[in-house]
């Protein structure tokens, strides 16, 4: 008993020196990305501005600007790794991801769809656009889902993710022919946003997608236990007296509303929900009620140093926060996948 007491303690010990190392190392991306700009700021220019001694412009570049996107790329880092973990757990598929199963763009399509069809500067249609990516996402969602479903062996992971993929090429194929449509105008948005550059960087992006967060990441982590269950096995959950189907469809459905309103002021950031639930469960192990904290301060260090690489790399221009993203992220899922065949 007391080795095992000593090995708990030593376990639970490196949990918490895990998740205060990644609370100090976002907490240092959020100041460097503060500082870091076309308009760059000293520290000492930082603590006087924070103090309430900047300058018109400088409160202009900092409140306005900066602070804004830092807060959305922290909040779509957090919500996307979740949504990818959610999936994860509940398909007992360690590939799956909302972007990589067509999520993303059946939110994305929707989020599009309307800013073509209707004006995006007022505050109505930046408060509208989560409730129409959720939608999107939903609809996308339900559709891989009862195509992935058998009725006698459940939920197939492969069937997931063949199926996602699919989707998302179709919705993708979609996307091309809007393209054609488009005027020049619009044709940059759309390809800004399939980028995923976080365009939505104003104070009324960040309350638009605050709310859904404030709902859903309290409730995901109340369900961290039927997450554990739930990667069991179906039959060890039925045996446990878990409702396994009816579990999965209301923690499919988080997932989903985490991914869509992210997206829909974020663009279509892919990879964040592979990558961070896997360097989670690495630090932390499997266990949800670690796992799923550890994974919001992974994606939401992940998200923010990417924003840090895109707008300091090429400066004055910048490159979409997908981009970055996508460099670690392609190589990544090939690794994982061949690790999955061996």
């Amino acid at each position: 008993m007391g080795s095992t007491g000593r090995q708990k303690k030593k376990k639970n010990s490196k949990i918490i020196a895990v998740l205060l190392v990644l609370g100090v190392l976002l907490v240092l991306s959020i100041i460097f990305s503060m500082k870091s700009g076309y308009t760059h700021l000293t520290f000492h220019d930082l603590l006087r501005i924070l103090l309430g001694g900047g300058s018109d412009k400088e409160n202009l570049v900092l409140f306005t600007f900066r602070m804004p996107r830092i807060i959305i790329a922290m909040l779509v880092g957090a919500g996307l790794a979740l949504s990818g973990c959610i999936i994860q757990g509940i398909a007992r598929n360690a590939l799956a991801d909302p972007g990589l199963l067509g999520i993303n763009a059946g939110a994305g399509l929707m989020v599009v769809l309307f800013v073509l069809l209707f004006p995006t500067k007022t505050a109505l249609s930046i408060f509208t656009l989560p409730f129409l990516a959720l939608i999107g996402a939903g609809l996308a969602a339900v559709l891989i889902y009862l195509l992935a479903y058998k009725n006698l062996e459940g939920l197939s992971p492969l069937r997931l993710i063949l199926t996602g993929v699919g989707m998302q090429v179709g919705i993708s194929a979609a996307m091309i022919v809007l393209v054609i449509l488009l005027d020049e105008s619009q044709f940059n948005f759309v390809t800004v946003w399939q980028a995923g550059r976080i365009w939505g960087a104003s104070w009324k992006f960040v309350i638009a997608l605050l709310p859904w967060l404030l709902v859903l990441v309290p409730y995901v982590f109340f369900k961290a236990r039927v997450l554990d269950v739930l990667g069991a096995g179906e039959e060890i959950a039925l045996g446990l007296g878990v409702a396994v189907e009816q579990e999965r469809r209301i923690l499919l459905a988080a997932a989903v509303a985490l991914a869509a309103s992210c997206v829909a002021v974020s663009g279509n950031i892919s990879f964040v929900g592979l990558i961070a639930p896997h360097l989670a469960r690495r630090l932390v192990g499997p266990g949800h009620q670690i796992l799923l904290p550890c994974c919001a301060l992974t994606g939401a260090l992940l998200v923010s140093i990417s924003d840090i690489i895109a707008r300091t790399l090429v400066q004055p221009s910048e490159i979409p926060t997908g981009i970055v993203v996508a460099v670690v992220g392609a190589p990544y899922f090939l690794y994982l996948l061949a690790k999955s065949r061996r």
